[in-house]
């Protein structure tokens, strides 16, 4: 019998399906936008599928789902992208810690949620320790591991910053699933060729041979939003290293080249929505269709989790809930990690305490100029109360920005007015 999961910010269907392949059969999927929503229903009529915000009651109720087996989704990455302003819980559109707290009123038995590579950059420390110690405080070991999708069979460089948790039970028995063999992986060469001579395009062949000379894997493939333009395949220096594989990335193509398309070194192919999707891993054995135009489509690719990736990371919770793998957890899933020290001393700290005492409880790690400016950096995420003393300043840890459901944070209004101007993304 087939473990069950909810997932939120389900998407087109990369983590789903991943999912699925696993051994996992969805209770219910939550996506906000209309044509991921459509392409689920289209693709599995068997699913639950709620559209609307994840986080509105009315769209759903987590409590009704009390003790699923699994708990996953992928939030939304523009709070801590490389790419964006990286304003963490300051961005309306960060649900990481509201999921969080979710894991705590559903208490489900293990819990997956992927966010891009910034989520793992030092700006975070305390953000993912905040994480970590909210889950352990529950009764999870968890922890968080960067995944290259291209070390699972993805021809793509698309970097993934991967949390899992498991209840205490099951937690020795995960381990973080191991690298697909050098020769099963494919190429973007390979990956392509075939829909690269759909057209019957003489050079098809020169073309894939070229490619991989340049690169076997692909660049990142991104998404976007709504508030950016149509589909391209990146920003410029993604559409560079594009043009050295002798890839058009201004847009995507409805077809692909025809006999006569001529050198592909003075006319570089542009790729179709098809093509990208199998560069995110999508099997064309599997006969899923995306919903919408090509720029929709093209979207919903673009900001998948490659099912692959999804599939390896679920088939060892999956063996961890059935207790199959040697309790061998402990060097994968630590306890009560420590990403970052400072915050979770204050986070421990009996009222206030000034930077000399912290210093002390830290074994003078740190300089005392050096907790300054770490105290300081953790008010871009915390509440930093501050008190004057005889003996100098003093501060303690306050309530965490994010939003995890309050119902007067800024997150409503912006969501409003997003929603009232069609861009939420």
């Amino acid at each position: 019998m087939a473990f069950e999961v909810v997932e939120i910010c389900a998407g087109a269907g990369g983590q789903a399906l991943g999912l699925e392949r696993a051994g996992f059969a969805h209770a219910l999927a939550v996506e906000l936008d209309k044509y991921p929503v459509q392409t689920l229903r289209e693709n599995r009529s068997q699913w639950k599928v709620a559209h609307g915000d994840v986080a509105d009651p009315d769209v759903w109720r987590p409590r009704d789902y009390a003790g699923v087996d699994l708990f996953a989704g992928g939030v939304p990455c523009p709070p801590f992208s490389i790419a964006g302003k990286q304003l963490g819980a300051n961005d309306e559109r960060d649900l990481f810690a509201w999921a969080v707290e979710q894991v705590v009123e559903m208490k489900p038995r293990a819990v997956l949620l992927e966010n891009v590579r910034g989520l793992s950059m030092p700006r975070f420390a305390a953000y993912r320790q905040a994480v970590l110690d909210r889950l352990a405080d529950s009764g999870y070991v968890g922890d968080w591991k960067l995944l290259q999708a291209s070390d699972y069979g993805v021809p793509q460089l698309r970097p993934r910053f991967v949390l899992v948790a498991l209840r205490e039970t099951d937690a020795p028995f995960f381990q973080w699933p191991a690298p697909v063999a050098a020769e099963d992986r494919r190429t973007v060469g390979q990956t392509l060729l075939k829909l690269m001579y759909a057209g019957k395009w003489r050079r098809a062949a020169a073309w894939a041979k070229a490619v991989d000379k340049v690169s076997p894997i692909a660049p990142t493939i991104v998404g976007g939003s709504k508030k950016h333009g149509g589909a391209d395949l990146g920003p410029t220096r993604a559409k560079q290293a594009w043009r050295a594989m002798h890839v058009d990335a201004m847009g995507l193509a409805n077809a692909a080249p025809d006999r006569d398309w001529g050198d592909f070194r003075v006319r570089p192919p542009k790729l179709t929505v098809e093509m990208v999707s199998r560069l995110q891993g999508w099997d064309p054995e599997w006969e899923w269709n995306f919903a919408g135009g090509k720029t929709a489509q093209y979207r919903q690719v673009g900001n998948a989790f490659p099912p692959p990736l999804a599939q390896a990371v679920g088939e060892s919770i999956r063996k961890a809930l059935d207790h199959e793998s040697e309790e061998s957890g402990a060097r994968t899933l630590v306890q009560r990690s420590v990403h970052d020290d400072v915050y979770r001393t204050l986070r421990e700290a009996d009222g206030f305490v000034t930077l000399d005492q912290l210093a002390e409880r830290l074994a003078s790690k740190y300089s005392v100029a050096e907790l300054h400016e770490r105290v300081t950096g953790l008010e871009r995420d915390f509440e930093i109360i501050r008190r004057r003393k005889r003996s100098g300043e003093a501060v303690m840890l306050g309530h965490f920005k994010a939003f995890i459901g309050q119902e007067d944070h800024h997150r409503h209004a912006a969501f409003a007015e997003a929603a009232a101007r069609s861009r939420i993304s």
